[in-house]
This record gives C-alpha cells, structure tokens and sequence, in this order.
C-alpha cells in the first residue's frame, strides 16, 4: 500500500487521507462538472489500477447524447473484453468519485479549453493544466450512422422485401430484419474473404424462405467484394421461388437466381458454400451432407429444432449416468440441442472441416441462435472422431444420427 492511503472496510477501495488531495480532487472534478455542462469535455481516461479485479486494465469516458439526453459512456476495458456503460450525470458523477484517486491512481482529462491530469502516483496527489491537445468540439452522436456491410440505402430487394420503405429507411417493423441480415453478413464476410478467389464460384443457401438472407448473400458478393461468384437459393414453395426470382431481375442482381425443390433433392455439385439456415430438425443435416458431398469450402449452418434426437434420447432403454437430468422435459430438450450440434460438429471434423459453434445472435430474437461453422481444412476421415462420436451416442441412448446414414457413415 503506498505511503498516505488506509484501507476502507472492503479490500477493493482505497480512500486518500492527505487533506489536499481533497482540494485538488475537488478541483479536477470542478473542471469536470464545467466541461460537461458547456459541451468542452472531449474525453476522460482512467489509468494506474491499483483495485482487485486482477482483469480490470483502464476505464475511458467520453460524453454521448442518448435519447437527447447528455450523458457519460465508460468503457470498462478487461484483459479479454470490453464492458460499456452509459450514465447520466449524477450518477457518473457518484462512479467516478469512487474511482479517482481510490482505485485508480491517474485520471487524464481533455477539453478543449485544456487538458487536466490528476495523479496520485506520488507522495502527495498531483493536479497539473496542459494546453489542449484538440480544440474542435467533439461529437456527442451515441447513436450516429453504423457503417453496415448491406446499406439500407438504394437496395430494391429490401424495399421490394419490405425491410425498407420508399425512401430507403428501415421500416419499424422491420428493425430487428435489418440487423439481422447485417449481422449474419458481418459473420460470413470475413469467411467468404478467405476462400481463393478460384474456389469461390457458387453459393448455396438451402431452404431460403423469403430470401432475405440469400439477396444479402448476393448483394455482399456482387457489390462488395466484387466477385463473379453465383447464388442459388432453394426453397420448396413455387411461390416464393417466383416472387424473389421476380425481386431479383428487379434488383439488377444478375449473379442471383432461386429454384424450386427439397433440400434432400436438390444436387450440391459445384457449391463452394452451402448454407441453411432454420433448416427444421433432418433438414439441417440434409443440408451439412450436402455441402460436404460437394467438397464446399464452407459450410454454415443455424439448426431449427432437435425432433430427432430428443426423440432417440426419450425413447433410450438402458439407463444412462444422465437419467437424472434427462427425467426432467426441459433438459432433455435442452440436451437435445447441445447433443445433435455437438454430434453434427464432430462429423464435419471427421469429413476435414474445422467447426465452431456460437450463437450468432441474442436470444430475444429468436431462440435457434446456434451458429455452425465448418471451414474446410484437411482431407479427412479421422477415425479418433468416430469414436468420439460413438461415445456420445452411447451416454445418452442415442442409436443413430441422422447425419451417419445422410453422410454413409
């Protein structure tokens, strides 16, 4: 503990007891207070942790305008991750008095009428004014323009789809649409970037539905990374294939077409990404033994619904070391889920893909938010995997999966 300072009931604060530090605090957060008020304050940082939370490195601050509101944005940064936390004055006021000088040792503070920096680092806390090292206001937008991979600007098929109106603006109803293609082609850009050119030719999105996806798919391809690659989307209702057929040759997107068909009838060859995704219960692995019959260089998949296995785990006749959860509905739907994904990434390792599972996006949206991903990485057929694999059926009384017999294995 450094010279100066005692310990408050609880380890993780510190509380100064030189009088001027008092003074000088006051001062600084003075500075603070007016800086806030007139619009000045560019930025805050706090720096030289000295609490417990091992993973805690800094804290910076910024001021934000939320719901017209001014208010403080920190940005707890850990040693893995990064936390943010938006506060109105007062409250921020209460945090940072209980940061400054307690748990932080240096607090660093720019306005563009100067910059202040508060150390207690030495003997004695330190308040030092430097000239401004920015003079231009900053802005407060919180919530200004996300630079997003689709723009809703100028795109017929959203307007046609209707994620978007006349004018271009995402429609209120269809908020939650809009980030969820973003967020989908924020997750598959950085996959389909890292397949050669030469080997990226065709894209399939198996069970396209109304086509969302399958036109960002196109659009992301066309206009943004410039290639010649098609997509096909396939989905088994004729209506649907018409209407975003009809969308398509609206949308100038010549590199897109649907076709009518079954998943398990639809021939894979010459797909260089396959994808499917909400693909109900065998469709999904209808889907993966697709893409990996055809050598795909990617496979993504976001299964929908387990039908298959919970109904192998319901049915099991010799007991197993789970039957204690597997007694309870919940679980064993809950089981289900992490046991069919878990089984349909083993058997992807075995065909020479590395897989990662993830949830791709909250919950709140939808509950089939399960992400798998299967990059093609060797030429597979790891026996190791296969017994992994027997193992698993085994501990939960399962007897097949689906996607032994749709793969020959």
């Amino acid at each position: 503990m450094r010279a100066g300072h005692y310990m408050r009931g609880t380890p993780a604060r510190r509380t100064p007891i030189i009088d001027t530090s008092l003074s000088r605090s006051d001062q600084f957060f003075s500075e603070l207070e007016t800086a806030f008020g007139n619009g000045s304050l560019v930025k805050l940082g706090l720096r030289a942790y000295d609490g417990t939370d091992v993973a805690l490195r800094s804290i910076d601050i910024k001021p934000v305008i939320i719901k017209r509101q001014p208010q403080l944005s920190f940005t707890w940064h850990y040693k893995t991750r990064d936390v943010v936390k938006n506060h109105p004055w007062d409250e921020a006021l209460l945090e940072l008095k209980g940061l400054v000088g307690i748990e932080f040792n240096l607090a660093q503070m720019a306005t563009t009428a100067a910059d202040w920096s508060l150390d207690f680092q030495g003997k004695s806390p330190r308040l030092k004014q430097l000239p401004p090292t920015q003079t231009a206001p900053v802005s407060l937008a919180h919530d200004r323009a996300k630079v997003r991979p689709i723009p809703a600007g100028g795109s017929i098929w959203m307007r046609e789809l209707g994620v978007t109106d006349k004018d271009g603006k995402v429609l209120p109803t269809a908020q939650d649409k809009f980030r969820q293609i973003n967020r989908y082609v924020e997750i598959l850009g950085p996959l389909l970037k890292a397949i050669p050119a030469g080997r990226l030719s065709k894209v399939v999105d198996m069970g396209a539905g109304k086509g969302y996806l399958t036109f960002a798919v196109a659009d992301y391809l066309a206009n943004t990374l410039q290639s010649g690659a098609r997509t096909v989307g396939v989905e088994l209702r004729p209506d649907l294939v018409d209407l975003c057929n009809g969308i398509a040759a609206k949308s100038g997107l010549g590199n897109l077409s649907f076709v009518q068909g079954s998943i398990d009838a639809f021939d894979g060859t010459g797909a260089s990404v396959l994808i499917a995704l909400h693909a109900c219960d065998t469709a999904t692995d209808d889907a993966i033994a697709k893409g990996i019959a055809a050598g795909a260089e990617l496979i993504v998949v976001a299964p929908c619904c387990h039908k298959q296995i919970r109904r192998e785990i319901e049915t099991a006749n010799a007991p197993t070391p789970l039957d204690y959860l597997l007694k309870h509905g919940i679980f064993v739907e809950r089981q289900a889920e992490m046991v069919t994904d878990g089984i349909r990434a083993l058997i992807l390792e075995y065909f020479g893909y590395s897989t990662k599972v993830f949830e791709f996006i909250s919950d709140v949206h939808t509950p089939k938010n399960v992400l798998i991903v299967g990059t093609r990485s060797g030429r597979g057929r790891y026996p190791a995997i296969l017994t992994k694999v027997a193992e698993a059926k085994a501990m939960f009384g399962i007897r097949r999966h689906y996607l032994e017999d749709a793969t020959g294995l």
